[in-house]
């Protein structure tokens, strides 16, 4: 069954495991999810629950915000996000109801999950630091462009799909097939085995793998 919970990366650290092995791990605060809206097919074309995570002041929010909250009986969220589901899978959606609480109990330790979030923004970057591309010589005539893009003559003027300097990160980033290492329940924790993407504090959304190693 495809599950999927959102939450708040907190950081990294290390955990053993039976046999006495430190594993690196992310931190992740999954609690206060609340199930907002059920999409099906007749409505909208599509199978998905929508789940919201951590509150927010009424004031922070708009009217439509606090009134599609008010459906679930739930306060606004800072962080929504909807999971997909294939229409075989739409039947499952029944255990789901709106205003229902969503908790780290439907992970197991040792389950196979992807993890969605938005990479560190790196500002405006070169071509070396935001592509790993090779600086020029140091000498014989090169004089202060070692880290320059270099000539572009041979393109004639063709720059689709060129790697040049710009604004590197803040972009989406999912990593697959991630294992979950430990479920604090009662912290509503969520342990994942290595980094997953985001800086600090930033929200993360997890989902049952999508392509599992048969």
């Amino acid at each position: 069954m495809a599950k999927g919970i959102l939450g708040r990366k907190l950081g990294m650290t290390q955990i053993f495991d039976a046999a006495g092995n430190l594993i690196p791990v992310t931190v992740i605060d999954c609690s206060s999810n609340v199930v907002l809206q059920q999409k099906t097919v007749e409505n909208d074309g599509y199978v998905a629950v929508q789940v919201g995570c951590e509150d927010k002041p009424e004031r922070l929010a708009t009217k439509p915000e606090q009134g599609h909250t008010a459906k679930a009986g739930t306060a606004p969220k800072r962080f929504i996000r909807e999971f997909r589901f294939s229409e075989a899978e739409g039947n499952e959606l029944v255990s789901y109801t709106v205003g229902q609480e969503v908790k780290v109990d439907i992970f197991n330790a040792g389950d196979v999950i992807d993890v969605t979030g938005t990479s560190k923004g790196h500002g405006f970057a070169g071509t070396i630091k935001r592509y790993g591309h090779q600086r020029q010589r140091m000498t014989h005539g090169v004089s202060a462009s070692h880290r320059e893009v270099g000539s572009m003559g041979a393109i004639k003027g063709n720059l689709k799909g060129k790697k040049m300097p710009g604004h590197m990160g803040t972009v989406t980033v999912t990593l697959q097939n991630l294992t979950i290492a430990k479920v604090d329940t009662e912290r509503q924790l969520i342990l994942v085995r290595g980094n997953v993407p985001g800086p600090k504090k930033s929200f993360v959304a997890i989902k049952t793998a999508v392509k599992q190693a048969k």
